[in-house]
């Protein structure tokens, strides 16, 4: 879905069908440290960017809201995961180096 700041996102969702008023990431998670969404964090959000870089199936993506430096603005903290081989990710853009090591072929085409 489009989000506010007009990027493809599949976490974000919002219905304003029959007078409805509804906005939501469905990624960003309350508590241990985040503080509330608001639909002006998806203009500086990474997660678009992360999802249209990487497409593993086995990518878990977890996001949290952190304020800046005494309390002025705030970045979105996103952390990555692999379901598949249960590691954390280093770079979400890049992805988990055991799953690219897997794809046959695929330095071949880098070299």
């Amino acid at each position: 879905m489009r989000t506010p700041a007009g990027r493809e996102c599949r976490f974000y969702y919002e219905d304003f069908h029959r007078g409805r008023s509804r906005q939501e990431c469905r990624l960003l998670t309350k508590g241990r440290g985040s503080t509330g969404w608001r639909p002006a964090d998806c203009s500086h959000c990474p997660v678009p960017d992360i999802l249209r870089a990487n497409a593993s199936e086995h990518l878990l993506l977890r996001a949290i809201i952190k304020p800046g430096v005494l309390g002025i603005g705030r970045h979105v903290h996103v952390t990555a995961y692999c379901n598949k081989h249960t590691c954390h990710i280093a770079d979400p853009y890049v992805g988990c180096p055991l799953c690219a090591s897997e794809r046959p072929g695929l330095s071949d085409l880098f070299k």
